[in-house]
């Protein structure tokens, strides 16, 4: 970089000679050997002159210096948005020794518009295009602080800035859609049966285990820093996050699917609401089993009957003897026979096909009740389904944006109107 000086003394005036030869003249070490405009946020120390440069005095008092000098600065970085980030890169010239009223720094006046340079001239020959950094503005403005007063030496300042955006190109390749991709793959485990609660826990656990290791390669690529949390840094965290409620969700399915009559009690109100309320909203016609110790159905009710009325069959009572029984203990002609009164081997057989009868409907409503806990697993899995697809979108393109609406100003700096 370099940066001219000019100035005005009307001491060092110059005469000519009768032809008007005499333009300028050469002046070695003018005025001072070291610098009295310091870069305020330099890195170099060195505060000598590298190299002393001729300053060219002029005939009427004004002198112009441009001496050859590299500057060095650092500027603080804002990761906030990486890689959706730009940053704000100055170097600022102010006089360490002279006050507004003795020394006024003002910007070089364009020629051609009769205006100062209100940005940096870059050497389109001296310039390389980078990859990972496009210039977005290069302003240039002389800042004033009125609350110091004129007499301070902070008071007068010219800002050099350099307003660079990253290109993500590089990170949403490499980084982002690859996240995005393995991220997707926990909600598969909402595709496999609520009974798999093992293959459906080893899945989001491989996944969970895929983003850890993901995360420590791509640890490299991300700016070491505690002031902020990087964009990215804040999407790995939420994947991981819904990836660990997603593992949680699993095992709570499967608890609730292998409950068994013997260690749970299902009551009324969780019934209604799982298997009668929340089916209608999730779009899943679900029909709880009805009451175990109800009537059975036409087809079971044959055999129930059956049993029992073992003692009829067993005795082998013609039909009409059993239509015209209650008429004979009527008139007295005979007494209704009772099963106390059988033999012991018929007593053993009807206790025998009582025991069946009753063994048979426990089964059948032990049978119910975990199938209405089976039930209640899959309405649950799938309110969680709905669930983490409405959180991964929302977060995934909330994050994003985040990034998407962080764009360089177009006006970042406005001209400051002198006081």
């Amino acid at each position: 970089a370099s940066f001219g000086v000019d100035i005005r003394e009307k001491r060092l005036k110059a005469g000519t000679n009768d032809r008007g030869r005499l333009r300028h003249r050469r002046r070695w070490r003018v005025f001072t050997s070291r610098r009295d405009k310091p870069v305020g946020d330099g890195i170099d120390g060195q505060f000598e002159i590298a190299y002393y440069a001729n300053v060219l005095v002029y005939p009427g008092g004004a002198m112009y210096w441009l001496p050859p000098a590299i500057y060095r600065s650092t500027c603080a970085i804002e990761v906030t948005y990486f890689p959706f980030d730009w940053q704000n890169c100055s170097l600022v010239f102010q006089s360490q020794t002279y006050c507004a009223n003795e020394v006024e720094l003002q910007l070089s006046i364009d020629t051609e518009t009769d205006r100062p340079f209100d940005e940096i001239d870059i050497d389109p020959a001296a310039f390389t295009e980078n990859g990972e950094w496009a210039i977005r503005h290069r302003p240039a403005r002389r800042v004033l602080h009125p609350e110091l007063g004129r007499e301070a030496l902070g008071f007068q300042e010219i800002r050099f800035s350099l307003i660079i955006q990253r290109k993500p190109l590089f990170y949403v390749i490499n980084i982002i859609v690859p996240c995005v991709l393995i991220s997707s793959l926990v909600v598969l485990v909402y595709f496999l049966p609520a009974q798999a609660g093992g293959q459906k826990c080893t899945l989001s656990i491989s996944v969970l285990l895929a983003q850890t290791v993901f995360l420590f390669l791509i640890a490299q690529k991300i700016p070491e820093t505690s002031l902020s949390v990087p964009l990215i840094g804040k999407y790995l965290m939420f994947v991981m996050g819904v990836s660990t409620l997603i593992v949680m969700n699993c095992v709570i399915v499967l608890n609730v699917s292998l409950r068994t009559p013997n260690t749970h009690c299902m009551s009324e109100q969780l019934k209604h609401v799982f298997l009668e309320v929340l089916p209608r909203y999730l779009g899943s016609a679900l029909e709880p089993t009805g009451d175990p110790w109800a009537v059975p159905p036409a087809r079971r009710r044959s055999s129930f009957a059956i049993m029992l009325k073992a003692e009829e069959y067993i005795l082998k009572k013609p039909r009409s003897e059993i239509l015209f029984e209650r008429q004979s203990q009527r008139h007295g002609l005979r007494r209704t026979p009772n099963l106390a009164s059988a033999a012991p081997e018929i007593r053993a057989c009807v206790e025998a096909c009582n025991f069946i009868t009753e063994t048979t409907r426990e089964q059948n409503a032990s049978s119910a009740e975990m199938e209405n806990w089976v039930l209640i697993g899959k309405v649950i899995d799938k309110l969680c389904f709905c669930a983490a697809i409405l959180l991964f979108t929302i977060g995934t393109l909330g994050i994003f944006l985040m990034g998407h609406f962080n764009q360089v100003p177009d006006d970042p700096f406005p001209l400051q109107p002198d006081p």
